[in-house]
């Protein structure tokens, strides 16, 4: 494990060949990030319990615990449950994408990759993580509260822990409830229409999102054949 000093947002590389660590490392440090890096899953929960990263990039395959178990175990645990994640695959099938945002990861990349644009999508996810509206008030739709200042969503009194990407896209809905939004509009506004992101990103992100506030998730309506609304409902 390593780590490389810089003045940003602390980013865990977890990667089991040394190459690809070392690239990732280099370009998210040039892009003043603070990386540091594990090679096991193991020491992937370890270190992300240590040291609290604000995101963590993720390869599927590794030693010890798959990227996809350490996954299910990072969003299993309170203290960790809102750390982002972007995974790394080099899988291209389908199923394998779904099975990571699934379980709750922010965005995935397929390798080979293009370094800069895995640290443009690192960027991405953290202005989702850090987004604030200057509006300090909470916003209530019917059992649901979105304190947008506070970065945090309580149903009925009781903070629902959900990832910066399902934040966002709960607040994309709630600003504009009762009225449709398209996939598209929802891939353009939440993961910023990175180009080769498919719209079962958003269908999977909203299943997660409806589970994660239980009764109340069902104010998410689908809307066949175009995309989703959250229903409108007074405080």
């Amino acid at each position: 494990m390593s780590a490389i000093a810089g003045e940003a947002d602390r980013i865990l590389v977890v990667d089991d060949e040394p190459d690809i660590v070392a690239l990732v490392a280099y370009h998210l440090a040039k892009a003043k990030y603070r990386v540091s890096t594990a090679a096991t899953g193991p020491d992937a929960l370890a270190l992300a319990a240590r040291e609290r990263p604000a995101l963590i990039i993720l390869d599927q395959m590794l030693p010890g615990l798959s990227g996809f178990d350490v996954l299910a175990r990072l969003r299993a645990d309170r203290d960790s449950a809102g750390i982002a994640v972007l995974m790394l695959t080099a899988r291209k099938d389908e199923p394998d994408r779904i099975k990571g945002l699934e379980l709750g990861a922010d965005d995935y990349l397929t390798k080979p990759f293009s370094p800069p644009e895995l640290v443009l999508r690192v960027g991405a996810i953290l202005r989702r993580a850090r987004s604030k509206v200057d509006a300090a008030d909470a916003l209530r739709i019917g059992p649901i509260t979105i304190e947008r200042a506070a970065h945090r969503v309580l149903v009925n009194g009781t903070e629902a822990e959900l990832t910066p990407t399902e934040f966002k896209l709960l607040l994309t809905l709630a600003e504009r409830r009762g009225r449709v939004q398209a996939r598209a509009h929802l891939l353009e506004t939440v993961w910023e229409a990175a180009p080769d992101i498919q719209t079962r990103t958003v269908d999977m992100h909203i299943q997660r999102l409806r589970t994660k506030l239980h009764p109340a998730g069902d104010l998410i309506e689908t809307v066949r054949g175009f995309g989703y609304r959250l229903a409108a409902k007074d405080g």
